[in-house]
């Protein structure tokens, strides 16, 4: 006897396409959250890149302002105005310079086989902006070919020995402590290096050894630093303006509409060395 078919379960070619449309609605929800999960991900990663490398940069030069002015016990090298401890070269133009600061200090090579054991040495650390040379591909390509460098600084790191009469070139004397200019960041818009005497005032211009404040050489209590980096890459959705402001200059103060993030890192560094002098 045959059985009939009328009673037996089955689905229809219309629930079947209900089925994946939900299906479907359900897999975009999904993307989409993943989407901006992934993004949100990516934003808190460049701005943590960001942020780390201008803290790295900027603990570099509080190191070395800290030992600017430091001097061994018994250090017989004569002192000129090339071994003033901190010399700080404020910008003339922010758009196409930002400041540069030389540092000064002591050392002493021992050798046993040596008369007399100690040598005494004098090093010299520099920090300067210069322009960066990456590329920027957003930009249409120059005439001989290639692309303009990205609107940006990069800061090179220089450390020079005293060779007795003047600075020796790191390129040529042979000491393995010191390097000629070296890129240590790039991306960066702005470096700003402020001296501040011990009670708390801006000193207006930077001393050195011979301008109105060379009295106040040695008086430098602290070094306020501001540095300013930007991400490498678009940041934001829109593009707008975007102001990055300088500590005390208003003057210094800058405007860009694009989509870059841009964080600020602002410390105070201890001279401690150079109210032993």
């Amino acid at each position: 006897m045959k059985k009939k078919f009328s009673n037996i379960a089955g689905v229809t070619l219309i629930e079947i396409l209900i089925g994946i449309m939900i299906s479907v609605i359900m897999m975009g929800a999904m993307f989409t959250s993943y989407t901006v999960v992934n993004n949100t991900y990516s934003q808190v990663t460049d701005r943590a890149k960001i942020s780390s490398a201008g803290r790295d940069v900027v603990g570099m030069i509080m190191r070395d302002v800290r030992n600017a002015g430091y001097k061994y016990f018994g250090d017989n090298i004569k002192q000129t105005n090339a071994h003033a401890p901190i010399i700080i070269t404020k910008s003339g133009n922010f758009n196409t310079s930002c400041d540069k600061i030389d540092i000064v200090y002591g050392d002493v090579n021992y050798n046993s086989s040596r008369n007399p054991k100690y040598q005494f040495e004098r090093y010299k650390v520099t920090y300067e902006c210069k322009a960066s040379t990456i590329p920027d591909k957003s930009k249409p390509q120059l005439g001989g070919g290639g692309y303009p460098p990205i609107n940006a600084f990069a800061i090179y790191k220089t450390k020079v020995k005293w060779g007795g009469s003047s600075w020796s070139d790191p390129a040529t004397d042979g000491n393995d402590a010191t390097y000629p200019a070296q890129l240590i960041v790039d991306y960066v818009v702005d470096l700003i290096f402020n001296p501040v005497d011990e009670k708390g005032k801006l000193i207006n211009p930077p001393p050195t050894p011979t301008n109105s404040n060379k009295s106040l050489l040695y008086k430098i209590k602290t070094i306020d630093i501001a540095m300013t980096v930007r991400s490498t890459k678009d940041f934001f959705r829109t593009s707008k303006i975007r102001n990055v402001l300088s500590m005390i200059d208003n003057t210094r103060n800058k405007s860009k509409t694009d989509k870059f993030l841009r964080d600020t890192i602002i410390v105070t560094a201890h001279a401690r060395n150079l109210g032993m002098q």
